[in-house]
């Protein structure tokens, strides 16, 4: 292995800047990237955080989701689902998709956070 290797990359530590704890479980985002919190993660506190897997995660109410599809982090409900209006602090594009088919009247979506960066709306 390379001298310079660090580590595979899919879990980073996270150091929570925002005015409230974080729930093990929780989808983060961290810059451009989603990730979920694998620890509960007190502010001011470093927790670990996975960008790279396949995640339960709630999903916006009345969404139905496609296999494969791109999904969006909705900030304000912190949910998934596609397409549609973006807006402040939304993140879309590469960072997940759909991993597994959810109907419309499910509350959680199967997710494969990628570990790539997406697209955060301003």
């Amino acid at each position: 292995m390379a001298k310079n290797h660090v580590q595979p990359g899919k879990v980073l530590d996270y150091v929570n800047t925002t005015a409230a704890a974080i729930a093990s479980g929780s989808v983060v985002v961290v810059g451009a990237l989603l990730g979920v919190a694998l620890v509960d993660i007190p502010v001011g506190a470093t927790g670990s955080v996975a960008v790279d897997g396949v995640f339960s995660v709630p999903k916006v109410a009345g969404a139905a989701i496609g296999q494969g599809a791109p999904v969006v982090f909705k900030a304000a409900t912190k949910a998934f689902t596609t397409g549609g209006s973006l807006a402040a602090g939304d993140v879309s594009g590469a960072a997940a998709v759909c991993f597994s088919a959810a109907a419309s009247a499910d509350t959680l979506v199967d997710v494969k956070f990628t570990g790539c960066p997406g697209t955060v709306t301003s």
